[in-house]
């Protein structure tokens, strides 16, 4: 498959996209001087690309009680474990992300709970799942970067 070529106006797109992906293509189009229907072809050719891949919306979980974000490691007694306790994962719901790692970890976790309280009931769940050997557990104090944007403008400029 041949690699899809990004410009400046893709790049211009994307940019927008990235602070909000509900802008509409009509906003996007004013803003860089080009018709709506240029942007909309654009945007398609890149979904197309597998460049885009859908779009997200970015909740604000303080505002909806769900300050308190952790880590979790997670040891594996037997690394042919990693597809069923990844299931069982994905049935807590508080679990948000879930990498399948090396190092020291099995399966890295990423939690968002209540409170402490909420934090330790979710981290039982994940230790009385069969086939955890343990779990190791890191509280973010904060979320200090963020940024979609930094690594999209670094991979423009490597292309160009």
């Amino acid at each position: 498959m041949a690699k899809f070529k990004l410009d400046e106006i893709d790049h211009q797109i994307l940019d927008m996209l990235i602070d909000n992906t509900r802008v509409p293509f009509t906003d996007i189009a004013k803003k860089l001087l080009i018709s709506a229907g240029t942007v909309h072809v654009r945007v398609k050719k890149m979904d197309d690309a597998g460049i885009i891949k859908g779009s997200s919306l970015t909740l604000d979980y303080t505002k909806l009680g769900y300050s308190f974000i952790a880590y979790v490691g997670v040891f594996l007694q037997n690394t042919s474990q990693t597809k069923f306790v990844l299931e069982r994962i994905n049935d807590i719901p508080y679990v948000t992300v879930a990498h399948v790692t090396t190092g020291k970890f099995n399966i890295f976790c990423k939690i968002r709970a209540k409170n402490t309280e909420h934090a330790k009931d979710i981290i039982f769940m994940l230790d009385d799942i069969d086939g955890v050997y343990r779990t190791e557990t890191m509280i973010s104090l904060e979320e200090s970067i963020n940024d979609k944007k930094r690594l999209m403008h670094d991979i423009f400029n490597e292309l160009n």
